[in-house]
């Protein structure tokens, strides 16, 4: 790719005196998505890396991020054990290939997910806590042993049914563990006795653990006259969650995430293979989501638990067993379910996260991780890798992975993308820019596309794929037009990669409401809005936010101790805030509710939405700490506006509404939302002035005015679908703001750089008709070009439509690239230029002028200006088509021929209307339209 010149730096001398020249951002490796690669068995070889990397390259992707998982039927002689010396060798060979293509290349700290693998022994393996509830009077004694029989139990990942006597103890003690596909196994037994205490309301809980037998007999009589007894016993055994989709050499069980020992000796594993190889290309490692509990029972216990308890909460868990089992909603419940929920979350911090990051950072690279689904605050999690993940498609669950960047002063935020986007071989490029777009007003700015499978070059179409689409893959028909994508994300990404972000407002994540909320289960976890803040007040105060144009981030409480209030601006991460909002909530540590009010002393100003917290968390002197929370607040003065209520204290201000639009007038906070329901932007920041990223997110077009609540002398519009750029049309309004006139196609997007000094260039090309528009019309020539399962005949078509209604069987069941040809006179008229809209396509399209390629489209929308000096007198106009994989599969499953090769997890469907054999199928599907089905039409443009 051409380099291209660094954005409104590039100054020339004309007779005039300076002029700016507008420009893009120059194209880096890193402002290019990249892609999660994944192994399958890892039977990969020299010559095979080298072809894939090189599609890669030539397709316009910035990176690849090695992740190795189940194997392929048929490859077992071929299979490498993950971190053998073979497999560093290929390793090795990925990275040295890699930057001589330039490449960026990530790896997973594991095969598949979670974390975990054969030499994770029982000790460090994830646990759960189990427990029995024996009641006793006075005078008696326990008649049933203390004791804990475990049923065994197995479950495969792909749904085959299996005896747990046919799985051998241990785990690495079986043979073919790609075959057996194991997702979790709980062998038969009795589990261990970690405690037994007694409790009686008018004596002290009893440590009874010493006086069990062996054989579980509790040598202990109960006092006489002492009344009833209850008797917990708790019982440790393992989780039994295996690593999920692992790869050969990664099959065991997932770590212990807990336990700060289990996490070295895991990463111990990588220090030993990693010996005598030159990894110093490698980038970063990568942590998939948490998905520990995604079994039977979860993973909330590990061995030092309360010994860590005690250490962190100043008093013993055991003493309080009834009210951690107890579902009631009751203080003292909700207090001690709490304390134990927040210590896993430390746990999980520091234990796990924090010691992977000291181990990263001993090998000198970086860390991207999935924070969520886990069960601590996800925030606190991003906070501490270099580069927070996020997936899903949803804005709100984006921003605890933006927010967390954002509040800690960190650049990059990547996303899964496009993850079982729609069922297989059905996603068009055009689909997969609306869900990027997504990504980008949530605030990603390094995508990672979900994902491509390493595909030998002599394998059989379809190739190697991975079980869940959307499949990225060489042999995709859209793969010709793949470059087009990747250099739409990549202009969009050289943008948000720059500046600063630039929201107001930080709002407060109420997690101590949640953890202090009893339960079906002991955990909770956290993944966006997602089950735990459904129809909460902090949901509706984050949403109404999005609809009405704020912009803001979500903090924990350990993030708010570290912020600053310095130039009339909260400052967090070196980001600069307008105020703090409480989202009407119940509970605030008190050090969390001191750190606030300190800020607004200081000058911050402090808004409450409907009601501030009247109570703090946690069971240990809850009423002293309740008390000086109360004592704290009484300090806050409000005077008796119905409408909004404030409170002086120090240099700052405290207010008070159930309106959120009056609340953020107070703080000054900018609403910038365009008239058009459909249409969103994210702002940030730059030396110059500001740039937003707009996207209009329905099929409608939009044509507007579009406020933005800066002043600003100039304003440029960047096109990041066309490359097209230009000084905007603006106009100042009577509050400061500019206006910006801008045009959106469907499902469109635009970025509008501001610039606080006047600016001089070439004006943007918006689209004005300057006569009518014609359908270009005429004898079409359709030629297939390549694809299968067979090349259709040729054919001329009088009116444009789906190549699967021409007359040739072979055509209702092509894959492939077909190419359009129309000749046709120059255009009538004067216009100095033309818009050329395919109409409707199926579903890439290369448009080629008289022998020049004037764009790539890959849709929604099918238009591209083009000057009137590419026109001759006759013309020739050829449209290159690409349609999807779908035709040419449910040719494959019609006709019973094997594709679906793969060990574990073999092509499950994502809708239950293709499934045959509990596998994929598409043998019933009629053929989806494809090809260019028109109309084509020119239109003169002043």
């Amino acid at each position: 790719m051409r380099p291209l010149l660094c954005s409104v730096a590039f100054v020339v001398m004309t007779a005039s005196g300076i002029k700016a020249q507008l420009a893009w951002p120059v194209i880096r490796q890193q402002h290019k998505p990249w892609t999660r690669w994944w192994w399958e068995g890892s039977a990969v070889n020299e010559k095979g890396l080298t072809w894939n990397l090189d599609q890669y390259q030539k397709a316009g992707l910035g990176g690849v991020e090695i992740t190795p998982i189940y194997g392929v039927y048929g490859e077992e002689q071929n299979f490498v054990n993950f971190l053998s010396p073979r497999w560093m060798q290929l390793f090795s060979h990925t990275l040295n290939e890699s930057k001589r293509l330039g490449l960026g290349v990530d790896l997973a700290n594991g095969t598949g997910w979670p974390f975990g693998g054969p030499w994770v022994k029982d000790a460090d393996a994830s646990k759960a806590i189990f427990h029995k509830v024996y009641t006793l009077e006075a005078g008696g004694r326990l008649a049933e042993p203390v004791t804990f029989e475990r049923e065994g139990f197995v479950r495969t990942a792909n749904g085959k049914k299996l005896a747990i006597k046919a799985v051998n103890h241990p785990i690495t003690g079986n043979k073919n563990l790609q075959e057996l596909a194991l997702d979790q196994v709980q062998f038969p037994g009795t589990l261990p006795l970690v405690t037994l205490m007694a409790y009686n309301e008018n004596s002290k809980p009893i440590d009874l653990t010493s006086k069990v037998s062996t054989e579980g007999v509790l040598q202990w009589t109960a006092p006489a006259g002492s009344g009833k007894w209850t008797l917990y016993a708790l019982f440790e055994g393992l989780h039994g969650k295996m690593v999920e989709r692992a790869a050969p050499g990664g099959e065991g069980y997932a770590i212990d995430h807990f336990s700060k020992t289990a996490a070295q000796n895991y990463f111990k594993r990588f220090d030993e293979a990693f010996k005598g190889y030159d990894i110093s290309y490698l980038r970063s490692f990568f942590n998939d989501s948490y998905e520990v509990d995604d079994a039977r029972g979860e993973a909330n216990w590990t061995p030092e638990f309360f010994n860590e308890f005690y250490k962190r909460k100043g008093y013993d868990l055991r003493t309080q067993l009834p009210a951690l089992f107890n579902k009631s909603n009751d203080l003292k419940s909700s207090g001690v379910i709490y304390d134990y929920r927040s210590v896993i979350d430390e746990l999980l911090l520091e234990h796990f996260t924090k010691e992977w990051k000291k181990w990263g950072e001993g090998k000198g690279k970086m860390l991207r991780n999935q924070s969520h689904g886990s069960p601590a605050n996800t925030l606190d999690l991003y906070s501490v890798v270099d580069i927070p993940e996020t997936e899903g498609n949803d804005v709100l669950r984006f921003k605890f992975a933006t927010s967390a960047a954002n509040v800690t002063g960190k650049t990059l935020v990547s996303s899964e993308s496009a993850t079982w986007l729609n069922e297989h071989f059905l996603s068009s490029w055009g689909d997969v820019k609306k869900a990027l777009d997504l990504f980008f007003l949530g605030g990603v700015n390094h995508i990672f596309y979900h994902g491509t499978a390493y595909s030998p070059q002599e394998a059989k179409w379809p190739g190697w794929l991975f079980y869940a689409a959307v499949h990225f893959q060489p042999e995709s028909p859209q793969w010709k037009h793949f470059h087009a994508l990747n250099q739409y994300v990549a202009r969009v990404q050289s943008f948000l990669q720059s500046g600063r972000p630039d929201n107001d407002l930080l709002l407060y994540y109420p997690i101590a409401d949640r953890y202090s909320q009893p339960g079906n289960t002991l955990l909770q976890h956290f993944d966006g809005m997602e089950k735990n803040f459904v129809d909460t007040d902090f949901e509706h105060v984050a949403r109404e936010m999005i609809e009405k144009g704020y912009s803001f981030d979500f903090f924990s409480d350990r993030q708010l101790h570290q912020f600053e209030f310095q130039n009339k601006h909260i400052v967090a991460g070196g980001n600069q805030f307008k105020a703090i909002l409480l989202p009407a909530i119940d509970k605030i540590p008190g050090s969390s509710m001191t750190t606030i009010l300190n800020l607004v002393r200081s000058g911050a100003t402090l808004l409450v939405h409907r009601h501030l917290p009247q109570n703090v968390p946690g069971f240990n002197k809850a009423s002293e700490r309740t008390a000086a929370l109360h004592q704290l607040l009484a300090t806050l003065n409000f005077d008796d506006n119905p409408q909004v209520q404030t409170a002086r204290l120090g240099k700052g201000w405290v207010y008070r509404s159930d309106d959120l639009s009056k609340l953020t007038r107070f703080a000054k906070a900018r609403q910038e939302k365009p008239l058009a329901d459909s249409v969103y932007m994210l702002r940030r920041k730059n030396g110059q002035g500001h740039f937003y990223f707009i996207n209009n997110r329905t099929g409608q077009t939009v044509n507007e005015w579009i406020k933005l609540a800066d002043p600003a002398a100039t304003a440029a519009l960047f096109d990041p679908a066309s490359g097209t750029k230009g000084i905007a049309r603006i106009r100042q309004v009577a509050d400061g703001g500019i206006e910006v006139w801008t045009q959106l196609e469907p499902h469109g997007s635009v970025i509008i750089e501001t610039y606080q000094s006047e600016k001089t260039g070439s004006l943007f090309p918006y689209q004005e008709p300057a006569g009518n528009t014609a359908a270009l019309n005429g004898k079409w020539k359709l030629e297939f070009l390549q694809g299968g399962p067979g090349l259709p005949t040729a054919t001329t078509l009088g009116r444009l439509g789906s190549w699967t209604e021409v007359n040739d069987e072979a055509a209702k069941s092509f894959s492939g690239i077909a190419r359009y040809t129309l000749q046709f006179n120059r255009p009538s008229g004067e216009a100095p230029r033309y818009l050329l809209n395919l109409g409707k396509v199926n579903e890439t399209a290369e448009v080629i002028l008289n022998g020049t390629t004037v764009a790539t489209l890959i849709g929604p929308s099918f238009t591209v200006t083009i000057p009137a000096t590419a026109f001759h007198s006759t013309n020739q106009l050829e449209i290159v088509v690409a349609n999807l994989m779908a035709n040419r599969i449910a040719y494959m499953d019609r006709n019973s021929m094997p594709w679906k090769i793969f060990y574990n997890t073999n092509m499950p469907a994502r809708k239950a209307g293709n499934i045959k054999d509990g596998l994929f199928n598409a043998a019933h599907w009629k053929p989806f339209p494809s090809g260019l089905s028109g109309p084509v039409t020119l239109t003169p443009l002043k």
